[in-house]
């Protein structure tokens, strides 16, 4: 008997012992037992097994899997293609990631503390007493003000204590370096050292100026210091402060809260000293709890340039006013990048001067006055003294000092120096 036979009296056995089960609960619902039904679904039930015994429950062949070419795969199915590719790229950034993972280092933040230096110690031990008293004298005064614009790290006590010490060193330095004198002879020609053979109280009296001179160079530096610091600060804030302005113009375009602006420039690391600057009105702000406006006048008043403690006055007027930072910003951009062109193009003009100067004071002048040197040694009208080597030692070493002094004034000229 073909499966499919039997299958057709199993739905029709099936369907028999339906109908008796609906017998069955109809006798039961009247009072009737039912147990005629009963015995005759018992019997439907027992051929239903001898049907299903019968039917072959062999599994069939497995069915191969096909095989699809490399070809075909791109041909026909592009996407499980890509989806393959997709798959593939990303389980190769995942293991580049798990490898860059395990080899990474750790980061290890280090605070570096500055401990107070040893000779200010012992300055301080030294002349702290007196330099507390001559604190509140007239001359050092503007001491304050040029030492906290100038970015230095001294209390001004200290910093007197240093002088007053620096000026002591020298002091004895300029003792022994007078003793010295009293007894030897120092020049430019060989030998460089000689024996004094003249009186020793006409040679003290030549050189007893030195335990002065020495002294007093050394406290007078020492006191300009810190307003030639802050002359130079200045100049270089100038020079960075018209391209500070163009980046936070474009800053403040995007709305942002203004304090914030000053953080973005300071990370950004392009402006080293109107970084510094800014640092402090971040400062103001953060630590000692100032509202921005307040920073900033307090800023304006500490530091050295003009023309950033004028920006800071006027943003702060601004903020106050509710206007257009923005617009602020692009203009004062304008006009400070204006002095900037200005201010370089009268140091090249400078330049292109003291260049015609060079020239003719440095080259060709002591050529001349070389040949004139020679042409009265040769005549012994004078200079009978001096050798034609000390002529050319004295031109060479005078040729030196002309090229110090001019490379040392371009340089102090020079725009941001």
């Amino acid at each position: 008997m073909v499966d499919g036979e039997l299958f057709k009296k199993l739905k029709s056995k099936i369907y028999d012992e339906k109908r008796l089960v609906e017998k069955i609960g109809v006798d039961i619902n009247k009072g009737f037992d039912g147990e005629e039904f009963v015995e005759q679904l018992r019997g439907e039930n027992s051929k239903f097994a001898e049907m299903l015994d019968m039917i072959n429950m062999e599994m069939p062949e497995p069915i191969k899997p096909m095989v699809i070419s490399q070809k075909t795969v791109e041909k026909d199915f592009p996407l499980q293609e890509k989806i393959r590719i997709i798959d593939r790229d990303r389980d190769k950034l995942e293991r580049e990631v798990i490898k860059r993972l395990k080899n990474r280092k750790e980061t290890f933040v280090k605070i570096k503390e500055r401990k107070p230096s040893e000779y200010i110690r012992y300055s301080n031990a030294a002349f702290g007493g007196l330099s507390l008293s001559l604190y509140n004298k007239s001359m050092f005064k503007s001491l304050k003000k040029d030492l906290v614009q100038a970015n230095l790290s001294y209390l001004p006590v200290s910093y007197i204590s240093v002088v007053l010490f620096t000026t002591m060193i020298s002091f004895v330095f300029s003792i022994f370096l007078m003793i010295f004198l009293l007894f030897f002879n120092v020049t430019i020609l060989y030998p460089f050292l000689s024996m004094v053979k003249e009186d020793i109280v006409l040679r003290f009296v030549k050189v007893f100026w030195i335990i002065f001179a020495i002294p007093g160079a050394t406290f007078f530096l020492m006191y300009i210091y810190p307003s030639m610091e802050r002359k130079s600060l200045s100049n270089k804030i100038e020079q960075e402060l018209p391209f500070v302005m163009i980046n936070m113009s474009a800053i403040a375009g995007s709305k942002i809260e203004p304090s914030k602006m000053f953080e973005i420039i300071v990370s950004t690391e392009e402006f080293p000293h109107v970084s510094r600057e800014f640092t402090k009105v971040i400062n103001e702000v953060h630590i000692y709890g100032y509202d921005l406006v307040s920073a900033l006048r307090e800023s304006a008043a500490n530091t050295s340039s003009k023309r950033l403690s004028e920006v800071f006055n006027s943003l702060a007027t601004t903020i106050t006013s509710g206007g257009d930072m923005a617009e602020f910003f692009d203009e004062r951009a304008k006009t400070l990048l204006f002095d900037y062109r200005l201010e370089r193009e009268r140091y090249t003009r400078s330049a292109e001067t003291f260049m015609d100067i060079y020239i003719s004071v440095v080259i060709a002048a002591p050529m001349i006055l070389m040949l004139l040197l020679m042409m009265i040694k040769t005549t012994n009208l004078g200079l009978t003294g001096l050798t034609t080597g000390s002529i050319t030692l004295i031109m060479v070493l005078g040729v030196s000092g002309l090229n110090i002094l001019f490379i040392t004034y371009l340089y102090l000229k020079q725009p941001g120096s």
